[in-house]
């Protein structure tokens, strides 16, 4: 439980008003993740556009996608830190401004370059409104009703998901791809002074900030995926590429090192003793690998294979990111009456097959209907996999750590998704190239195989989580003195 330290301004012990300022807080927390969490997606639709009006290639195009989720994975633990040794109201309100001066520098960018930098500073914004607003409502709830309120926050970010792309196609089309950018400045702003008044400031003197940590993660994670990006073009056993990779590994190994010594670390290492969690964090990271790949690998497909513009693009991507609503609660119940590992098992390999089948039909000019079989059993099975494997993950945690266990399980999946952009891309460029339809189908051909092999590395893992729900937490044990 976290350990807040509440100011006075504001406190007032009607409980019609107490009500109405606890739904004040959820409206505001939930209005900045939703923004924050568009971001994630609302960019792969206008992909096509970039790459057009910027005239990049996909080895390049890929890092408007990577430098986002690579920025904010690398720095969400220390987020999440900051706030809670700073004040949590004061590090939203900074997020905040951090995310919508990215954003308005995205909109301005006139090149690539530009463009990638002020993607690396929202997800930098991102990487501190996150988890300082789920922070922030499970401080303002009583326990009796956090679970409903964290519950309605996480619902209206995934909708963000859910709506990202379709957001996107629209105002790609019916505007320009720089609205996108220009669209968070209003919100953004307007989010700030509701901030200030209706939260009261929260904190825990506790927690410390893992920086050496965090430093070694985002080296650790840019060096694998510079390699995985520049090899198709300098050459796989070539200096830079080596150089990219060994450094990575390095510096990952170094990250590992100093996690066993520090203080306050990062990544408590002491959770890998579960078996549970162990094997549900591999899933979630190769569940996420594949997702976000297959992303990026589709929304450009529907529009240079099926010859579609943005706003086509994202309707027709709905079918796929709304499975979310109707199969992920069934899922859950599925989880919790007969364990994670069948349910998510099936849905990582539900979602192999779904990546692997619309592998074989890409084509250049192939109809909708053909491919909306594979579509809808690629977003089932995402859909099936993903909420159990949170609760695999945070069922194995003790429950002192489970916010702990929740941070390492987002920077894991965001690492994984911006692994699995990089691999999708070197498959795309090994084969394939954007000069015809015909080149371009057959590369995303193959980077769907890739992301089926993903999934199914996922699936693997998740076959050696413990049987039964009972034997969970049997292996966490509690947390070092």
């Amino acid at each position: 439980m976290l350990e807040t330290q509440p100011s006075d301004r504001g406190r007032n012990p009607n409980p019609e008003a107490s009500s109405q300022r606890h739904g004040a807080v959820l409206a505001v927390a939930s209005v900045a993740s939703f923004m924050v969490a568009l971001d994630l997606l609302v960019v792969t639709t206008a992909l096509d556009a970039i790459r057009r009006d910027l005239d990049v290639d996909a080895s390049t195009l890929q890092w408007t996608v990577t430098a986002y989720g690579l920025c904010f994975a690398s720095l969400l633990m220390a987020g999440a830190a900051l706030g809670n040794r700073l004040g949590r109201r004061r590090m939203l309100m900074i997020g905040l401004f951090v995310f919508v001066f990215g954003s308005v520098a995205a909109a301005l960018s006139g090149g690539v370059g530009w463009l990638i930098a002020a993607r690396v500073v929202q997800g930098a914004g991102s990487a501190i409104v996150l988890p300082v607003s789920l922070a922030i409502v499970a401080s303002a709830y009583p326990p009796e009703r956090r679970g409903a309120a964290i519950g309605t926050l996480e619902g209206i970010t995934g909708l963000a998901v859910i709506a990202g792309p379709l957001v996107g196609g629209v105002i790609t089309e019916r505007l320009a791809w720089e609205w996108i950018f220009w669209s968070n400045v209003p919100m953004g702003l307007a989010a700030i002074p509701f901030v200030y008044h209706l939260i009261e400031e929260t904190r825990s003197d506790s927690v410390r900030i893992d920086f050496p940590g965090a430093g070694l993660v985002a080296t650790g994670t840019f060096g694998l995926v510079w390699g995985l990006a520049r090899g198709n073009d300098v050459g796989w056993v070539s200096t830079e590429v080596t150089l990219a990779v060994v450094s990575g590994g390095a510096s990952w190994l170094a990250f590992l090192s100093w996690q066993r010594r520090a203080t306050h670390p990062m990544l408590p290492l002491y959770l890998f003793r579960s078996r549970s969690f162990s094997c549900g964090a591999f899933a979630a990271a190769s569940l996420s690998a594949a997702l976000y790949a297959s992303v990026f690998v589709m929304a450009q497909m529907l529009q240079i294979t099926l010859g579609l513009d943005a706003l086509e693009t994202g309707v027709r991507l709905v079918p796929w990111t709304a499975t979310l609503i109707v199969v992920a609660p069934l899922a859950g119940r599925a989880g919790d009456r007969w364990g994670p590992r069948p349910v998510l098992v099936t849905g990582l390999v539900g979602s192999a097959l779904g990546f692997s089948w619309l592998a074989v039909l890409v084509e250049p000019g192939v109809g909708y209907g053909t491919i909306l079989p594979p579509l809808l059993l690629m977003g089932v099975g995402v859909s099936a996999a993903l909420p159990v494997s949170q609760s695999a993950i945070l069922g194995a945690a003790p429950e002192s750590e489970m916010g702990t266990a929740a941070g390492v399980t987002n920077m894991l999946q965001e690492i994984g998704g911006a692994v699995g952009v990089a691999i999708a891309v070197a498959v795309f460029l090994l084969v394939g190239d954007y000069s015809t339809p015909s080149q371009a189908s057959t590369g995303f051909a193959h980077a769907l195989v890739a992301c089926a092999v993903l999934a199914t590395i996922g699936a693997v893992g998740a076959a050696a989580l413990p049987r039964r729900r009972d034997e969970l937490v049997e292996a966490a044990g509690s947390p070092p003195a």
